[in-house]
């Protein structure tokens, strides 16, 4: 971080129990949630579902500052399916990641431009490249 930088927010959850049957909360009590494993029969979600949802609202931000640099509103419809999987491959767990945008009524290059320029400033996405296969398409 440079001498410039500027906290702006920090997060504190407090998890016990793990991915298996735990939970995770807040310190603020607006986040408090069971946690389970993908695809299992427990009540929770799981970390892959909240990091699709975190990544996705994130992705968002940057692309309403992206449109705005270029003077373009986005369209109110526009959303994000995030998908991330859990890989296991030779005994290693690793993440895989798809982001699929979909900004109904703009020219598919003006949209691309948006998007690529989102993926460039996106914290979620500073944080995951070169560390994990990621896939940003227009849906």
């Amino acid at each position: 971080m440079t001498q410039t930088a500027k906290l702006l927010y920090t997060a504190r959850t407090h998890t016990s129990g793990g991915r298996q049957d735990g939970a995770s909360r807040s310190s603020d009590g607006r986040l408090d949630v069971k946690l389970s494993p993908p695809g299992g029969a427990g009540l929770g979600t799981n970390p892959e579902q909240l990091f699709a949802a975190g990544w996705s609202a994130c992705f968002e931000g940057a692309m309403e500052k992206a449109a705005r640099t270029r003077k373009i509103v986005l369209p109110r419809k526009s959303a994000i399916d995030a998908e991330i999987d859990l890989v296991l491959d030779e005994g290693t767990y690793s993440l895989r990641a798809r982001l699929n945008v979909s900004l109904p009524g703009l020219d598919p290059e003006i949209a691309r431009g948006i998007i690529d320029d989102a993926h460039q400033t996106c914290p979620y996405s500073k944080a995951v490249r070169g560390n994990i296969e990621v896939t940003v398409a227009l849906a």
